[in-house]
């Protein structure tokens, strides 16, 4: 063939420039011309496969697959015999299916009295009206030629379509109130504001107590605010849907808004949930010290979701929590949004002891006596009881690994990690004393103010 030299020279070209669209379009019409019409299919395919909207690529894909269509474009050889009124025959097995209908007359009414046939469900990639999506009639019509852009690992789960939550996972919670230890302040609490109202439907109505409302729970870190909300979802037997501030943060305008509204919708639709917004301080910080006009915003979108203006929120419980009440907009503790602030202090000599217990359960010890233990960690947060035991355990391991002869975990070591691991709630104990000194204005933090005098730190 007279082409086939210039078309050796145009692939030659195109591996050395395999982005230049315009040869490849070329090198493909070329190969059409010349009946080599695999590999100008595969040409188009990688042609679309980088430029999906190109409108010559298109052409010429229409082009190669109405070529092997009989129907598509009439007869072409001594096999083609069907007359126009004849109805239009399945093309061979071998052929792609066509992506346009074949030409012919239409399928005529059905005999009075015969039983109508079922309806025949659009292809794969067709859209409601019954066309068919060419770039989908590509993939298909390529799948054996040219491999797709994308694939799917074989771990990652199918896209979730519908009305189901897609950024937001809802939970269900295991945790109890009395797997927390200690906090009976904190429990009573909760108690009057969410699980009696709950427990006691007709006494609710008659009271006239409203299955919504918002409660901040604030103190050190690592005191088991997160826990403790948990276990408030479980006792009630509602959902669980957590948020922080990377769950609502976009770079583009106003979809931190939208994100926001989502899970506020996700947590209306699981009703009774606990909807539990982890540092709240980050996500609804004081407006007049927000640096940018975005964050100001976002604490706008935050106040009218906690109002309700954007959907019911009865049976939605909202808990916040945070290690700096004093940093959260003061409109958030408002009456009717975040209006209960409870103190979550360090854990008392009966919740450490329990928590001791807890990290111990699991592990090989003997001749533990808590008592002195109990007695040295006064301001240890729940973390830090959890950091103690690891720390004993790794010192038992280390020695079994040295001396050669496995041991328990004894009193030695848990004595030895206390000589190591310091309590982490000091430095805020310091930041909130001057707080309940100089800023308690209207004695939002008078139950602090009171712990702190009974420790003698005020």
């Amino acid at each position: 063939m007279s082409a086939d030299p210039l078309i050796a020279s145009l692939t030659a070209a195109l591996d050395a420039r395999p982005d230049d669209l315009p040869l490849r379009l070329h090198l493909a019409d070329l190969l059409l011309d010349a009946g080599r019409r695999a590999e100008a299919i595969a040409q188009i395919g990688q042609a679309l496969a980088r430029e999906p909207g190109n409108g010559q690529a298109q052409e010429l894909m229409h082009r190669a697959l109405g070529a092997a269509s009989p129907s598509s474009s009439g007869p072409t050889g001594p096999e083609s015999t069907l007359s126009p009124a004849d109805p239009p025959a399945a093309p061979p097995p071998a052929d792609p299916q066509p992506i346009a209908p074949p030409a012919g007359p239409q399928p005529t009414a059905p005999p009075a009295g015969a039983r109508p046939a079922p309806p025949v469900p659009p292809p794969t990639g067709a859209g409601g009206d019954g066309t068919v999506d060419p770039l989908a009639a590509y993939e298909r019509e390529l799948a054996d030629v040219v491999p797709p852009r994308f694939v799917r690992a074989g771990d990652e789960p199918e896209p979730v379509t519908g009305d189901a939550d897609r950024v937001f996972d809802v939970e269900t919670s295991g945790v109890r109130l009395t797997d927390v230890g200690g906090m009976a302040a904190v429990k009573e609490r909760l108690e009057l504001a969410f699980l009696g109202p709950l427990r006691n439907p007709q006494l609710r109505r008659m009271y006239g107590k409203s299955l919504r409302g918002g409660l901040m729970l604030y103190g050190p870190p690592g005191c088991g605010k997160t826990f403790l909300a948990r276990a408030v979802a479980g006792e009630m037997g509602a959902k669980f849907l957590s948020l922080s501030i990377v769950d609502v943060l976009d770079m583009w305008m106003g979809n931190s808004e939208r994100n926001l509204h989502e899970l506020f919708q996700a947590a209306r639709r699981n009703a009774p949930c606990v909807l539990f917004l982890d540092e709240i301080d980050a996500l609804g910080h004081k407006r007049s010290q927000a640096s940018s006009s975005s964050m100001r915003t976002l604490g706008n979108q935050l106040l009218a979701e906690l109002d309700g203006m954007e959907g019911d929120n009865e049976g939605v419980f909202v808990l916040a929590a945070t290690n700096t009440p004093w940093d959260v907009d003061p409109a958030l503790r408002r009456p009717g949004r975040l209006d209960r602030v409870v103190l979550v202090l360090p854990p008392d000599p009966d919740a450490r002891r329990a928590v001791l217990e807890y990290h111990l359960r699991d592990r090989p010890i003997a001749g533990i006596d808590l008592r002195p233990v109990v007695a040295a960690t006064e301001d240890f947060s729940g973390a830090d009881l959890a950091h103690l035991c690891e720390t004993a355990a790794e010192f038992a391991m280390a020695d079994s690994v040295r001396t050669g002869e496995v041991r328990m975990i004894e009193q030695r070591d848990l004595e030895r990690a206390l000589k190591e691991v310091r309590p982490s709630t000091r430095p805020w104990l310091a930041t909130a004393r001057n707080v309940a000194m100089f800023a308690n204005e209207g004695g939002v933090y008078d139950d602090l103010v009171a712990y702190l005098k009974r420790r003698r730190l005020l």
